[in-house]
C-alpha cells in the first residue's frame, strides 16, 4: 500500500459518520455555529476608544490623541522627539500626514533589502481596524498600509487609528471587516518576546517601539465621554 492510499484511506475512516453531501454541500458561513459572544460588556463609542488606548498602553504602545487638523504637527513632534531623519512612506500614505515634519521621505520599493529597510529610522502607516479588547491594531496590505516588511524591519512604527470609525470592541467584529484573502498583520504592542528566565527582549520580531495615533474630528474631551 502506497503512502498516498494510507493517507486517503485514513480521510475516509475519519469521514465514516459524516452524511453523505454534508461536507461538501454546508456554505462554509454555515459550517460552523458563530453564536458565541460578540463583545464583553456594553460600551459607549468613547469608552471603546478609551479602552482600545488603555490595553495599547498595557501591550507598551505609546498612545497620543488629536485632532485631525493636528495630526501633522503630531507626527513631526513624534518623529523630532525620536530624532528620525528618514521615514519609509507607503504608496498611499495621505501626504499631508508629513507635511509638517522635517525628514527625508524613503519610497516603499520593491527591490529594497532588508538592510536597507533597517538603516530607515522610522516608518508612517494607517492601520484597516483596531481592537479594543485586546488592544490590537490590524493591517491589511492597503496601499497607505504598505507591504507587511516595512512595518516589520524598522525600529519605530508610528500608526495612525481613525476614530471612532476604525475602533471595534471585539476580535469577531474585526473579522467581519477584514478581507481574509488579504495580507493580514495583527499587532498588539511593539514586538517582544520572553527567554526561558522571562526576560522580555523587545524588537525581535519586529520594531521596539510603536507609537499609535488615535485622530478624531471632535476635542478629547468629547470624544472621551
Amino acid at each position: 500500500m502506497s503512502s498516498r492510499e494510507r493517507i486517503l484511506g485514513r480521510v475516509r475512516r475519519a469521514l465514516a459518520d459524516v452524511p453523505d453531501g454534508a461536507h461538501d454541500d454546508t456554505p462554509y458561513d454555515q459550517a460552523v455555529p458563530r453564536d458565541y459572544l460578540r463583545e464583553h460588556g456594553e460600551r459607549s463609542v468613547g469608552q471603546t476608544v478609551d479602552l482600545l488606548a488603555e490595553n495599547l498602553a498595557d501591550y507598551r504602545a505609546i498612545v497620543h490623541r488629536c485632532l485631525a487638523g493636528d495630526l501633522a504637527a503630531t507626527i513631526a513632534g513624534m518623529l523630532a522627539a525620536r530624532g528620525a531623519r528618514t521615514v519609509l512612506v507607503p504608496p498611499g500614505l495621505d501626504s499631508g500626514w508629513l507635511a509638517a515634519a522635517d525628514v527625508e521621505q524613503i519610497a516603499d520599493r520593491a527591490e529594497s533589502t532588508p538592510h536597507e529597510l533597517d538603516r530607515v529610522d522610522s516608518v508612517v502607516t494607517a492601520c484597516a481596524v483596531a481592537v479594543a479588547e485586546t488592544g490590537t491594531i490590524v493591517l491589511d496590505g492597503s496601499p497607505d498600509q504598505g507591504r507587511r516588511r516595512i512595518t516589520l524591519v524598522p525600529d519605530h512604527h508610528i500608526c495612525v487609528v481613525r476614530v471612532p470609525e476604525q475602533v471595534v470592541s471585539s476580535v469577531p467584529q474585526a473579522l467581519e471587516r477584514l478581507d481574509p484573502t488579504r495580507p493580514l498583520t495583527w499587532i498588539s504592542g511593539p514586538s517582544a518576546t520572553s527567554d526561558i528566565e522571562l526576560d522580555r527582549v523587545e524588537g525581535v520580531h519586529g520594531p521596539r517601539t510603536l507609537e499609535v495615533v488615535l485622530v478624531g474630528d471632535q476635542a478629547s474631551s468629547d470624544v472621551n465621554s
